[in-house]
């Protein structure tokens, strides 16, 4: 009897036609006389389709085709299942699939999808949502917002999307954040939530994040000037400064004196005004070449 493996496509992710990865996975999958089943998500009660979906076909893993938000939503919906999970990174945003060293030729990704060895992740709850990656408020949340209403995907719908951004970037806001037993009171202009080192772009901004060791990373940068961009960009942001405060704990509360944009995984999620963040260690299996 054939075991079963589902596939979870996002058929719109990264602006890219799925139809030859899915050809690709499909042929892989008959090599090793396993069951492929697929799955679009459509934006519409996905959490609880995928559930559905699981429960149906019980399979021996899931592969997840797409970027971080698909990752974030199969997780999520898979969170109290044994599994493990396979990741083809085809998103606009690959920044778990890129700190993971899964950004390879498809063939590769799809040989190291169907491994057996895989590794243990930690993952984020910020007020009862998982966050397997990199979750902001501020500016980059503005950002993600502003390209999701773009009807232009893919990196070129991001690149449009940054001058605007700025251009029309709000006031700091004042925030409130108690972390290991401490109370930090400052003005900010973006809050990253880090489980891990490197945002879907390839922007360094968490150098020393480790997704397995039971911690995430507050960044809370108080100005954004040139300076500080450079220091992004050359993976020298982790020093703490009159301009940039990091600290590495295992939960934290955070309150701001306005609504602010935020988002987990690249996916918008409104504006809030308050974060209740801890950390769940080891929580998702990925496939891995055995090192």
């Amino acid at each position: 009897m054939k075991n079963n493996v589902i596939m979870v496509v996002n058929p719109v992710s990264g602006g890219l036609d799925k139809a030859l990865l899915v050809d690709q996975v499909s042929h892989y999958a008959q090599q090793l006389n396993l069951n492929l089943m697929c799955f679009e998500t459509t934006g519409v009660n996905d959490l609880a389709n995928i559930r559905e979906y699981y429960k149906q076909f019980h399979p021996e893993r899931v592969l997840i085709a797409g970027g971080d938000g698909t990752i974030k939503i199969v997780a999520e919906a898979l969170e109290h299942e044994d599994v493990i999970f396979g990741i083809l990174p085809v998103g606009s945003s690959n920044g778990l699939a890129t700190d993971l060293g899964l950004v390879k030729s498809p063939d590769e990704n799809i040989a190291i999808a169907f491994q057996n060895h895989f590794v243990s992740i930690d993952c984020i709850r910020i007020n009862n949502k998982m966050c397997i990656h990199l979750s902001d408020l501020g500016l980059n949340a503005e950002l993600i917002k502003n390209y999701e209403k773009s009807a232009i995907r893919g990196k070129l719908g991001y690149a449009l999307q940054v001058f605007k951004t700025l251009l029309n970037a709000g006031k700091s806001f004042l925030v409130h954040a108690k972390v290991n037993q401490q109370l930090i009171k400052t003005k900010a202009r973006m809050i990253v939530i880090a489980n891990s080192q490197k945002y879907g772009t390839g922007v360094m901004i968490n150098p020393i994040g480790i997704m397995g060791d039971g911690k995430f990373e507050l960044i809370i940068l108080k100005k954004i000037t040139l300076g500080i961009f450079t220091r992004i960009v050359l993976g020298k942001i982790t020093e703490s400064s009159n301009a940039v405060l990091v600290v590495s704990t295992d939960n934290a509360h955070i309150e701001i004196n306005r609504p602010i944009n935020f988002q987990i995984d690249g996916e918008y999620y409104g504006k809030e005004t308050e974060l209740h963040i801890s950390i769940l260690p080891r929580k998702l299996k990925v496939a891995m070449l055995k090192v």
